[in-house]
């Protein structure tokens, strides 16, 4: 099998090139371009694809594919909001995914996110740049004490669960199906753990249900000086109404490792360009607002993981023994 992953960078070459050595059935190629409908034509001759979150799958992209023989399409991430699954199935695209490769990477950068934007971590750093010894606009809060509320306790979930609760935190959580494994933890309804967490951290999959499901509504049911960290994806929060409350003081402080309309952004330099929309710019001057850049998956192992999955992934693909918790149905 030939695979062309798209919008490689010189990471993925690296993991995949030493972890496509163990396998003789299967070659890559890499195109540093993303998948789109321009670029869909570049797949002639490769029977797979392999994308990224941003990776354009939408059903007029999966047609172009489908004519071109592509039968595969390998996700090198764990969510899978940007394929029309229904249209890869009209066109017999099997679809498949990396539901778990490192849950821990995850959950380490959602509460680096937390601890820094508590301590203005970024603030400090600046400061001391400029020989700015005072600390004026840094006081946080212990975390030690206070109350976590999880949104979404799968595995990411619950591995920032678990660093939770060795700070000294009670741990509180809303999931549609509780994890039984975590004994630590009290499950209740969402509006519950949103009004009594001092930091939500949330770790569910986007779907039709939940876009949006911190808003005005939701944030008015937070508690104030509440903390809010996301490294799921940027359309569960409403980005207006979170500058609303940002404006409204509603928080101590928000770290953002995805965001919405962050699409043309991820792993890109623009730094040259003027951006399509305010949206960044707009939450990075609230002295109270840290913005990564889809980072939180990205450390040694969680590459290795990926690499590893995506091509046992297509190596059961050619046997035709597809593994099951991996694809997407």
């Amino acid at each position: 099998m030939k695979i062309l992953i798209y919008d490689a960078k010189s990471y993925d070459i690296e993991s995949f090139s030493k972890e496509v050595k163990k396998y003789k059935d299967i070659e890559l190629d890499y195109i540093e371009s993303d998948l789109d409908i321009r670029t869909a034509s570049l797949v002639e001759g490769h029977e797979a694809v392999c994308g990224f979150v941003s990776s354009d799958f939408s059903a007029e992209v999966i047609a172009k594919l489908a004519k071109k023989g592509v039968k595969l399409i390998l996700l090198r991430c764990a969510g899978f909001n940007n394929v029309d699954i229904e249209a890869a199935k009209a066109n017999g695209i099997s679809v498949f995914r990396v539901p778990g490769y490192s849950p821990e990477a995850v959950a380490e950068h959602a509460m680096a996110l937390a601890l820094a934007v508590n301590r203005r971590i970024h603030k400090a750093y600046i400061k001391v740049r400029e020989n700015d010894f005072s600390l004026d606009g840094l006081k946080g809060r212990n975390l030690h004490g206070k109350v976590a509320g999880i949104i979404g306790t799968g595995k990411i979930g619950a591995a920032m669960a678990r660093i939770c609760a060795g700070f000294g935190m009670r741990v509180i959580a809303y999931d549609k199906f509780p994890n039984k494994d975590l004994k630590f933890i009290e499950y209740m309804s969402l509006h519950d753990v949103l009004a009594q967490a001092d930091l939500i951290s949330i770790h569910c999959p986007l779907t039709d249900e939940n876009y949006h499901m911190i808003n005005k509504k939701t944030i008015t049911t937070m508690k104030d000086g509440v903390i809010l960290v996301n490294t799921s994806r940027g359309e569960l929060v409403d980005t207006d109404d979170l500058i609303q409350g940002i404006r409204a003081h509603k928080f101590h402080g928000v770290g953002l490792d995805v965001y919405e309309e962050e699409r043309n952004n991820v792993f890109e330099n623009r730094s040259h360009e003027i951006l399509e929309t305010s949206i960044t710019s707009r939450l990075v001057s609230f002295p109270n607002v840290i913005v990564t850049s889809h980072q939180a998956f990205f450390t040694e192992e969680a590459l290795s993981a990926i690499s590893e999955t995506t091509l046992q992934n297509a190596k059961a693909f050619i046997a035709g023994k597809p593994l099951e918790f991996n694809q997407v149905k």
